[in-house]
């Protein structure tokens, strides 16, 4: 599934399908709505006669309405077009190991209702709990629009054709079904993707982009664990077992804190929450028990943080060190794959103007070229539903990805 770039796209001529003309004109009206079919011809440089055609499809299968009337210095005022994302309704669901949220919105991100569970230790209680909330949120809701399906993000790698939990460490969980089980518990379609893949798909699908709306860009999450979704011209870098982007599980020395994928010394064991949290109360992450006990003290990173800018200097040790094995980390992404940017999410981010200049030298420190060197990090410090919103973004995004052709 690849995205349609509304500012720099080639408009298919008699030797490729409509199919790409028409998605460009539906993602045309998204990014510059309300917009009028003389401007979306401007735009795609054409006769409004080719327009009005591909217009008149989107807004007979549902996709498009006109709305209000624009401006005109002279002669009839031009009916505007709007993408019908008002009464198309997504549910997206986030599961963490310590909480899992749902989400209600509609098909432009925007929130109309959430609820939040501690989530079970079992993967057959999850499903039972999410299908009672998904019918209660749209129950609730039923006069704002159809529910179109369900965006389920996980910590863990997804086996995309059997839509199977193939291994979430965090959680304790191996080949689990989940898509399924909560597909026939709800009767609605369940997309399901993992965590740093959905923070990815909501840089480019949902707004609110830290990385400028790059078309090849990292997303790395440092959470309860640590991972990337990497876009290459606007797709989704999967890998051939759709496992890629494990960065987290790559480790920076052989020996080292126990991860909680069963190895030793992985970047994720220096940089999780649990990590940052274990590193100031100086305790040691010897097993996996140990990463009970960190989250059994009630202390997270935005205490480290807090307490870091009230003058602590344990914290401020603690947030240096986490800075500089977070860059060592990102110039293995860089050497990887060379984005144009990597966008850094998950809670430390909110520590950015402590960190960032420490991360950035870490990782320039590692890289092998000056180009390389100045990749430039966007921290998304502020938004706290980046991966409900990749969540909606995996219903949403193929309604107005690229056809696939051929």
């Amino acid at each position: 599934m690849r995205k349609i770039d509304p500012r720099n796209f080639q408009r298919a001529t008699r030797t490729t399908g409509k199919d790409i003309n028409r998605q460009i004109v539906l993602n045309l009206v998204r990014e510059y709505q309300p917009i009028s079919r003389a401007d979306l011809a401007r735009r795609m440089e054409v006769a409004r006669g080719m327009v009005s055609p591909l217009v008149n499809e989107l807004i007979e299968i549902g996709l498009l309405y006109e709305a209000s009337t624009g401006t005109s210095r002279r002669g009839r005022k031009p009916t505007l077009l709007h993408v019908r994302d008002h009464d198309r309704l997504v549910v997206g669901i986030d599961v963490r190991l310590s909480q899992t949220q749902a989400m209600l919105a509609d098909f432009a991100g925007r929130t109309l209702a959430m609820e939040a569970f501690r989530t079970p230790a079992q993967p057959e209680e999850l499903v039972v709990q999410l299908a009672s909330r998904v019918r209660r949120l749209l129950e609730a809701h039923a006069s704002d629009g159809e529910c179109q399906g369900i965006g389920l993000v996980v910590p863990g790698m997804v086996d995309r054709d059997t839509g199977r939990l193939v291994n979430a460490p965090t959680l304790g969980w191996r080949d689990v079904d989940l898509r399924d089980a909560l597909q026939t518990a709800t009767g609605i379609e369940v997309h399901i993707e993992r965590d740093a893949v959905a923070c990815a798909h909501a840089q480019m699908w949902l707004g609110r982009q830290a990385g400028n709306g790059l078309e090849s860009f990292a997303y790395v999450t440092f959470s309860d664990g640590v991972g990337a979704g990497v876009v290459v011209d606007g797709r989704v870098v999967r890998g051939h077992g759709n496992a890629a982007g494990e960065f987290g599980h790559i480790p920076l020395t052989m020996e080292g804190p126990a991860c909680q994928c069963g190895s030793r010394g992985c970047w994720e064991a220096y940089t999780s929450n649990a990590a940052i949290v274990a590193r100031y109360l100086g305790r040691e992450l010897s097993d996996r028990e140990s990463y009970a006990t960190i989250r059994d003290t009630g202390m997270g990173v935005p205490d480290v943080i807090s307490r870091a800018r009230a003058g602590d200097a344990v914290a401020l040790k603690t947030l240096e060190t986490t800075a500089r094995l977070m860059g060592l980390g990102l110039a293995a992404i860089v050497k990887a794959v060379n984005p144009a940017g990597i966008v850094v999410g998950g809670e430390i981010a909110a520590a950015w103007d402590l960190i960032g200049t420490t991360v950035a030298h870490a990782m320039a420190e590692r890289t092998l070229t000056t180009g390389t060197a100045a990749t430039p990090l966007f921290p998304e410090a502020s938004d706290q539903q980046t991966r409900l919103r990749g969540a909606a973004a995996l219903v949403v995004a193929p309604m107005f990805a690229a056809p696939t052709i051929g």
